[in-house]
């Protein structure tokens, strides 16, 4: 048996276990399927694809209508298979071995997943008890590691909260490498870092076709930055990565955008249902701006909770066992037969 590298030896892989439920909250996927217009026009494009043809190599037309929807230039767009991808090729291009990369915890178990797996060194800042990132912790881990990348998940990965835009603006003042902030879950907050966009800042932003296009089985994100960024990542990126079913469903996503607006909406007023239900409830309740919640219950443990709930045939995600989590749950906003489902079996073990 050849062993693996010495610096992979004591990682684990990201895992989400599934089980058979009748309520499945625990993975942040939206509720709702496409549109059946969706489905019809994308099969009617498929049907039109030379499939003994590579796909277009610089994903041309896709880049093109996420820049449209976006304002921006083609150039400033990179796609490739889901974000995490996105992410995996910004580390391989930007860190690496003797290279450090900054997080503040907790957040997005990915960031510092994929950076150690592609040799760098991981910087972890702390966040306050109540989750919020102090400017002045932000300012140390700059100041003390100057990292190469430094991650701002917003809404943040697995509590929610939304990054203040002056958050992210003083990072950039600070930081001398490249600020990603992670947008996995943008649409259903009331700003996003695209604003903050410049030719001369080193900020980036990521995306995912998987929430609110309801299309996480398709496997599709990008990333808007600087063109030189852009540049940079092509160095690294494998040749036809993206396949040509990926980049025409992107393409005709973005013909419903009516749909995916209508869908934020839905599942923004129903997370604000919940967020009120739980509130009556022994909980605490972090305030959210996406498509999920972070919650503790104080009068019995959250893995009980966890227990009791998929025992009533409903799944959450424990984050109890993870570090700075203990106790904490989280539930993904789901249909509101889903979610009457949730706050009835929470409310019998709680009461």
């Amino acid at each position: 048996m050849i062993p693996v590298r010495d610096d992979l030896r004591v990682l684990e892989g990201y895992h989400s276990p599934q089980v058979d439920v009748d309520v499945r909250l625990n993975t942040n996927e939206s509720p709702l399927p496409p549109p059946d217009a969706f489905r019809d026009a994308l099969a009617a494009e498929l049907s039109r694809v030379e499939w003994h043809r590579y796909p277009d190599r610089a994903a041309t037309r896709l880049r093109e209508a996420i820049a449209d929807w976006h304002g921006v230039d083609p150039s400033m767009v990179f796609a490739a298979n889901g974000s995490n991808e996105v992410l995996q090729t910004i580390l391989l291009a930007y860190a690496g071995a003797g290279r450090r990369v900054a997080t503040f915890e907790p957040t997005y178990q990915m960031h510092a997943q994929i950076a150690r797996v592609v040799g760098s060194e991981v910087v972890e800042g702390e966040r306050n008890a109540d989750f919020t990132l102090d400017p002045a912790e932000m300012r140390r881990v700059v100041a003390d590691h100057d990292p190469h990348v430094t991650f701002l998940t917003s809404p943040n990965n697995p509590t929610g909260l939304v990054e203040p835009a002056e958050r992210v603006t003083e990072l950039l003042d600070l930081a001398n490498g490249l600020v990603v902030a992670d947008e996995a879950y943008a649409q259903f907050a009331d700003w996003t870092a695209l604003e903050l966009l410049d030719e001369q800042r080193p900020l980036v932003v990521t995306r995912t076709f998987s929430k609110t296009w309801s299309m996480a089985g398709v496997r599709l994100g990008y990333a808007i930055g600087p063109t030189w960024f852009v540049d940079d990542l092509e160095k690294v990126v494998l040749p036809y990565h993206l396949d040509a079913m990926k980049q025409l469903a992107g393409c005709v996503a973005l013909r419903f955008v009516d749909d995916m607006n209508d869908r934020v909406r839905l599942i923004v007023s129903e997370r604000e249902r919940l967020a009120a239900a739980m509130a009556t409830l022994p909980i605490d309740v972090t305030p959210s701006g996406a498509n999920f919640i972070l919650f503790r219950p104080t009068t019995i443990a959250g893995r009980e909770v966890w227990q009791h709930l998929l025992d009533r045939s409903i799944l959450v995600r424990d984050c109890s066992g993870w570090p700075r989590l203990n106790d904490c749950l989280r539930v993904t906003v789901g249909t509101p037969g889903e979610n009457d489902a949730f706050l009835t079996g929470l409310k019998e073990i709680l009461e």
